[in-house]
């Protein structure tokens, strides 16, 4: 990892507020998948998962093996607080690259984004091996070019799918229906099998 984009360099930006990515609740594209989903013993795994209310509500609906890992503490701190019965021992403050354990699904929401995309590679590789045989790769990847420095970073689908392709059976890969109206027609809803 970069010196720019350390944990401390993450922590400043939610001391600061600067946090431009945040919408304040879960997007559609997840809430809706999440509501169709059958098991609720499976292990999902939130990687970046910043104030993660995509864990919040998952939680909400029964699901108790909902693992959030992040570098900067003020994100995991306000989860904590906000959501005081989420059993601590899964609020990992780690880096996501040096996980060990195996989940069922990864939920993917803005952490691609931040990452510098010399990281892209290692990311999809390091996800395939987190997940289960069968496991899932879920959420969202901004497909736009931004006309500023990153993070957040852009791309496009044709990029992704040169990541992805060497571990993962696509299942869905297409422009998100039910995109926020700021990110309407420049997200990409995937659904990726080890």
């Amino acid at each position: 990892m970069t010196q720019e984009f350390s944990a401390s360099y993450w922590q400043k930006r939610y001391e600061n507020a600067q946090t431009g990515w945040d919408v304040g609740t879960i997007t559609r594209p997840l809430k809706e998948y999440f509501d169709q989903l059958q098991n609720k013993g499976q292990r999902i795994l939130i990687p970046g998962c910043g104030n993660a209310y995509e864990a919040e509500y998952l939680f909400g609906l029964g699901f108790r093996n909902v693992f959030l890992v992040d570098v900067a503490e003020a994100p995991l701190q306000s989860f904590a607080e906000r959501v005081p019965g989420f059993p601590k021992a899964q609020l990992l403050l780690q880096d996501f690259f040096s996980l060990e354990s195996k989940y069922d699904l990864i939920v993917e929401q803005t952490f691609f984004c931040a990452l510098h995309p010399a990281q892209r590679q290692a990311y999809a590789a390091k996800c395939a091996e987190l997940l289960t045989p069968g496991g899932k790769l879920v959420g969202l990847l901004f497909d736009t070019e931004f006309q500023h420095e990153g993070p957040p970073f852009g791309g496009s689908r044709e990029e992704y799918r040169t990541y992805f392709e060497p571990y993962f059976k696509f299942l869905h890969f297409e422009t998100a229906y039910n995109s926020i109206p700021p990110r309407q027609g420049r997200e990409l809803f995937i659904e990726l099998e080890s």
